[in-house]
């Protein structure tokens, strides 16, 4: 006889475990247990059938995998939990013995310190796995940073995330792997390609940022402490893998005048061992970063750079001979040896030197009023090595004089100042506008994110001063066939007729708003000249006599029978100045005019709805011939699209109305 399976021995009932059982089994807290799971990355799991899963009557609400809470029971952060709980027995012990002294003493000397380098180990066993989850890691540090102190986000915390931050942004510069950048409601996205992963991070803008009731800062400090470790070890790996010594140098001087980037000075292994061989003191290691260190520094990134997987070219410090022949090599051109008349492989047109160094001849000054960390940190990685703004931005500046002559770019973010008046406007020697300086091009902050994000230099006459700015395109959206292209003419997207019907549907709205404006002012007129006048009490008549009666029908009836001369009297009747209005509106929607009335000529209309109709038909007839299955699955992507071609319509229409006004 076969045995009784127990029930709850097997099946999704052994699978999951409950929170509640999970946290009885490893014997810690909850906030314990939340802080466990987050650092190894243990989420909940929702299983197919909660009643079966839950083995009890009442449905539990959250579960994990009991495999995951079995490989906690190992896990030396449970010591170390545990140690934390008794010694805040014994503090809270000495403070009820008025043990002040005592208390401090345990605090200080018996906390314990918890490490997360084991854990980073087993959770991102290659370096590429690191990368690819840097992303949330960057987000979350880069609003910690911007966060002000409260007593839920400690100054320590921020200053760290801070500095983390910067080192990486400082590795970013120097490697040029910053590639697209977009400005949101949200704050400023950037996408860096390191060592072929895509890494895209948010940073909030610089307001003053208010710390809400709501927002559990506990949680959040949990992830923050995790992703510094994360960013930490991402760092220092970095740094090495480009012959740079890390941690760099950091002057809290500098940082305390606002010199953010500034404030850090990198150099390389190879100075900084001889430095330290021939005794230099710290001042002097920090004043002598100059070529020697870059030179060696370069060496390293050519030795190291040709076996890796980032190519040369991507390097600020890689000579122009060797560039060419890296990009040469990787882009040899491979003949075919079975078919000469075959096909040979396409070859990049930029290169991603070029790119790189897009703004290399530019001397970059930031007024006030612009944002300088953003500006600062595209500028320097795409090439700009002089940024220059005022003193009150902080320190770290290339120049700190507006009129400098060096200066060939100024980005400003205010109103233009107006010209003065001048007697002719060919002459040479008028003066220039107050606070301009002669040859330098004036332009606004979006400027730079449009020419990186298209890797050429735009027309800076379209983003001068006051002028109406081009739409801030998103670069990580890839428009779809069938999906409204802002980069296309709209001529080129919009099916034939639909420009035409639009046209039409207009000059109808319009005639209808005439028409009623029209009648309107013929009802105020009516009163006016009518026998009621205001003020005057109105008599009601409950019953009419039967002389009224007939003449309410004889009218009823004139108004029915208009005549065969209706239309030419409305046509005589008509002002006009309006008949003019409507002919030029008809030839500009590309109607004919006859007898001063419109008339559509409606060709493309037609042909517009005949093509739809007859496509409509081949589709149902098609689907006829299909299961219900799919004919289903056809039908709901056929809504589908069907919304798409309507957001896409909207959107044409839209771009039409702004351009038929300009």
């Amino acid at each position: 006889m076969a045995k009784i399976k127990k029930k709850g021995t097997s099946g999704q009932a052994k699978n999951y475990i409950t929170r509640t059982q999970a946290v009885r089994k490893l014997q810690i807290s909850l906030p314990d247990f939340r802080r466990l799971c987050i650092f190894k990355g243990i989420y909940p799991r929702e299983p197919r059938n909660k009643r079966k899963a839950s083995k009890s009557s009442t449905q539990s609400t959250t579960f994990y995998y009991t495999k995951d809470i079995q490989f906690l029971l190992h896990e030396p952060l449970l010591a170390k939990f545990r140690d934390h709980k008794a010694l805040g027995k014994k503090i809270a012990r000495a403070l009820g013995k008025n043990e002040i002294g005592d208390a401090q003493r345990l605090e200080r000397n018996l906390t314990p310190r918890m490490t997360l380098d084991h854990v980073i180990k087993e959770r991102y066993p290659t370096f590429v796995d690191a990368l690819r989850d840097l992303d949330d890691a960057l987000s979350m540090l880069f609003l910690f940073a911007n966060l002000p102190q409260t007593d839920t986000v400690p100054p320590k915390t921020i200053a760290l995330c801070q500095r983390l931050t910067l080192e990486f942004e400082h590795y970013v510069i120097r490697t040029h792997s910053l590639r697209k950048s977009f400005l949101s409601i949200k704050g400023i996205y950037y996408q860096a390609t390191i060592q072929g992963q895509d890494i895209l991070w948010l940073v909030p803008y610089k307001f003053v940022q208010r710390a809400a009731g709501d927002v559990d800062f506990r949680i959040m400090g949990t992830f923050v402490e995790f992703y510094n470790t994360l960013l930490g070890f991402v760092n220092y790996r970095l740094y090495t893998s480009i012959g740079l010594v890390y941690p760099p140098k950091f002057s809290a001087e500098s940082d305390a005048k606002g010199g953010e980037l500034g404030a850090f000075r990198l150099e390389g292994k190879n100075t900084a061992q001889q430095q330290l061989t021939n005794g230099v003191s710290e001042r002097a290691q920090q004043e002598t970063i100059s070529s020697a260190a870059q030179e060696e520094a370069d060496k390293l990134v050519v030795s190291e750079t040709q076996d890796s997987t980032v190519p040369p070219s991507s390097y600020e410090t890689v000579p122009e001979a060797q560039t060419q022949e890296g990009d040469n090599a990787q882009l040899e051109e491979f003949p075919a040896s079975i078919d000469p008349t075959a096909d040979t492989l396409l070859q990049p047109s930029i290169s991603t030197s070029t790119v790189a160094a897009l703004f290399e001849n530019f001397t970059f000054f930031l007024s006030r009023e612009t944002p300088r960390h953003p500006l600062e940190f595209i500028l320097r990685a795409f090439g700009c090595r002089k940024v220059g703004w005022d003193t009150i931005l902080g320190d770290g500046a290339y120049t700190s004089d507006e009129s400098d002559r060096r200066i060939t770019h100024q980005i400003v973010d205010r109103p233009p100042i107006p010209l003065p008046a001048t007697p002719a406007d060919d002459d040479d020697d008028a003066p220039a506008a107050p606070g301009r300086v002669p040859g330098r091009t004036y332009i606004q902050p979006q400027w730079v994110w449009d020419s990186i994000n298209a890797g050429r230099l735009l027309r800076t006459d379209l983003y001068a001063p006051g002028a109406v700015l081009p739409p801030h395109l998103s670069p990580f959206v890839k428009p779809k066939s069938g999906e409204y292209d802002p980069t296309r003419p709209l001529a080129e997207q919009e099916p034939e007729g639909e420009a035409e019907a639009a046209a039409e549907a207009a000059l109808e709205e319009d005639e209808d708003e005439e028409e009623v404006e029209q009648e309107m002012v013929d009802a105020a007129e009516n009163v006016l000249d009518g026998d009621v006048v205001t003020g005057e009490g109105m008599e009601v008549e409950l019953a009419g006599s039967d002389d009224e009666e007939e003449d309410e029908e004889e009218e009823e009836v004139d108004d029915e029978f208009g005549g065969f001369d209706s239309a030419s009297d409305d046509e005589e009747d008509e002002a006009p100045a309006t008949r003019h209005q409507r002919e030029l509106e008809a030839e500009a929607a590309g109607r004919t005019v006859e007898g001063g009335a419109t008339k559509a000529t409606g060709a493309a209309r037609k042909k517009l709805d005949k093509e739809r109709k007859a496509k409509t038909e081949e589709t149902e007839r098609q689907k006829m011939m299909l299961s219900r299955r799919k004919r289903k699955l056809f039908e709901k992507m056929q809504y589908s699209n069907a919304k798409k071609d309507e957001a896409a319509e909207k959107l044409r229409g839209k771009r039409r109305r702004i351009e038929q006004a300009k």
